[in-house]
């Protein structure tokens, strides 16, 4: 299959790629990843870059990787300093039949796109989710790569994906459930914004797949690469949750949810100290004790804390 396309084709299908940036020099290797991917035979690709920073810091960059892409680039300068903004504006950019996201601080494997768009074909999904692969550096705590504590898969429930997240998943934009959706503002600078997304999506009927093939890697740098880094997400994805399930439940019901998670919290704290001596173990169990203490604050309409923004701009 060709992975470079002719001026004279006329595509069946085009697929637009959206990748937010916050002053990252990574997202070069992002971009580049994407020169070299499979493109199934009858669709295009064009790259939305979305630069969140106040000043069009990654305008440089976009322009002095245009030449090495074999399709076009659409920069836009969407600030600043809230990922909704940026992802907005991606989903407010896109003309394709398609939307897929990427993180700038990524790098996409030979098959993901073809993988993705297959799985949507396949199923019929609003939305199909890839895995994404952590790449530790030596570093690391052992435990922490033993454990693989930064990969990103989906969950299921019952059988079915009820959320999903924007570092690796692929929109069919013509879906209702797609269609005028948008991200969150008020999320946008604690994350969980997809969270929101993708369960609101599901609430209103919208079907998530997974397509395991679809490989995106993505490397843990120092400052990722600590306990008190994952405890502080693990806590806003558990606030962030608690606020979602308190949409949906009634004032009446809410005390009986936050006891629930209180009681979760609770009992993973324990398993945790009793397997003190086993790291992965140990580490898990107090990490989902946090989680599920955020699920608490969050039922409760404590303030997220924010995380988007100071983090990234420290990464290279």
């Amino acid at each position: 299959m060709s992975q470079r396309q002719t001026a004279d084709a006329v595509p069946a299908t085009r697929i637009d790629i959206g990748v937010c940036t916050f002053r990252r020099q990574t997202l070069e290797r992002t971009l580049l990843s994407l020169a070299v991917i499979e493109i199934p035979e009858g669709v295009t690709l064009r790259v939305i870059v979305a630069d969140n920073d106040v000043e069009p810091s990654a305008e440089p960059l976009v322009e002095r990787t245009r030449r090495r892409l074999p399709y076009d680039i659409s920069y836009v300068h969407c600030p600043a300093g809230n990922i909704s903004i940026a992802r907005n504006a991606c989903l407010d950019e896109a003309t394709g039949d398609y939307l897929a996201f990427i993180d700038d601080d990524e790098t996409a494997s030979e098959y993901w796109i073809s993988s993705l768009l297959a799985t949507a074909r396949a199923t019929g999904a609003d939305a199909v989710l890839g895995p994404v692969a952590a790449r530790y550096e030596e570093q690391a705590p052992s435990w922490m790569r033993r454990g693989d504590f930064h990969s990103t898969r989906p969950v299921w429930v019952g059988g079915e994906i009820r959320t999903g997240y924007t570092c690796n998943v692929l929109l069919r934009l013509g879906s209702p459930v797609v269609a005028g959706r948008r991200f969150n503002l008020a999320l946008g600078k604690s994350g969980g914004e997809d969270t929101a997304y993708f369960t609101q999506m599901n609430r209103a009927g919208g079907k998530i797949a997974f397509a395991p093939e679809a490989l995106v890697s993505e490397p843990v740098p120092e400052q990722r690469a600590r306990f008190g880094w994952l405890a502080a997400r693990r806590y806003r994805m558990g606030q962030t949750h608690g606020r979602l399930l308190a949409e949906g439940t009634s004032a009446t019901a809410r005390p009986i949810q936050i006891v629930l998670a209180a009681a979760k919290s609770g009992y993973c704290a324990t398993a945790g100290l009793l397997l003190a001596p086993f790291a992965v173990p140990r580490n898990r169990y107090l990490l989902r004790a946090i989680m599920h203490a955020g699920v608490v604050t969050g039922l409760g309409g404590a303030r997220i804390i924010h995380q988007y923004g100071k983090v990234e701009a420290s990464i290279p």
